[in-house]
Formats: structure tokens, C-alpha cells, sequence
């Protein structure tokens, strides 16, 4: 049973090798909880792996009290996302032209907050899109953010 446990562990991890990890920022409180934590706006960061020189700001909702303490808590859908280049762009190889870079689970089963990155070769622009799904109902509140590559950089596409 472990082998087999280890086995989809690792599979998980090289499935999702490109994956981006947020550091927090920042937090405010939004409401104020007696017993647990606070409901909170949590502002995280993460570079793009792919694309050297493009960070990622998101912004969501954190829901507190005790369910939230406990990891057992269902975030909001509430999510923002800003990304910008915070230095000379470079590209570790050819890009999909849409890809999911950004992951981060918002309920104890079922519900992530994704970012998934979108390459308009007409502009030479790299858009990022947040929203949050659900295995069941997923919701429509989504935000986007684009980076302009300069035009001497083409975007390498797959």
C-alpha cells in the first residue's frame, strides 16, 4: 500500500513540474472571528517558471473561524491577478499556447484557485487568467492581466 501511495505521489509531482510556487506577501483582515483566525485578503507572488523576468501578484479571499483554522473551510471564488516584468524577459523553451502555471487549492476537496497562462502571437503578449473551479460548480468569477514582450522577443510557440 505505501509503494503504491509513493507511486501517485510522485506521479502528481512530475505531472505538475512546471508548477509555480506563490510566497506570501501580505495579509488584511476582513472580518473579525472570536474563536480561529480571521476571514483575510492574502496577497501571494510567483514567478512564471517558464518565462524568466514575469512575476504574478494574486489576491484571494482566505476565509477564517474555526473551519478555516483548520484547513476545513470553502474559500470565496474571490481572485485577482496582476503579472508584470520585473526584468529582462527571457523563455526557458517553447510555451503552449495555454498553459496552467499556477495552482492553489481553496477548499479541503475539490475547489482550486488556477492561473492559466494564454500567448497572443498577434500582440506578442502573454495574458494570465485567474478563476476558481469546483469538481461540481465551478464559478465564472474570473480576473486577467497581460505582459507585452517586446517586439524584438518573439514568444517561442510549441
Amino acid at each position: 500500500m505505501l509503494k503504491l501511495l509513493s507511486r501517485w505521489a510522485l506521479a502528481g509531482v512530475l505531472a505538475y513540474p512546471s508548477m509555480a510556487a506563490a510566497e506570501t506577501v501580505g495579509s488584511v483582515d476582513t472580518a473579525f472571528k472570536l474563536i480561529g483566525r480571521n476571514h483575510q485578503v492574502v496577497v501571494e507572488a510567483f514567478d512564471d517558471p517558464k518565462v524568466k523576468g514575469v512575476a504574478c501578484y494574486v489576491s484571494r479571499a482566505r476565509t477564517g473561524g474555526l473551519k478555516g483554522t483548520f484547513g476545513l473551510a470553502e474559500d470565496t471564488a474571490d481572485a485577482s491577478v496582476a503579472c508584470r516584468q520585473v526584468g529582462e524577459i527571457a523563455f526557458s523553451g517553447p510555451l503552449k499556447e495555454q498553459e496552467e502555471v499556477f495552482s492553489q487549492s481553496a477548499s479541503i476537496l475539490f475547489k482550486k484557485v488556477r492561473i492559466v497562462r494564454m500567448v497572443d502571437p498577434k500582440r506578442n503578449t502573454l495574458v494570465y487568467l485567474v478563476y476558481s473551479d469546483k469538481l461540481i460548480d465551478g464559478s465564472p468569477q474570473n480576473n486577467v492581466t497581460a505582459v507585452p514582450v517586446p517586439a524584438a522577443l518573439p514568444i517561442p510557440l510549441r
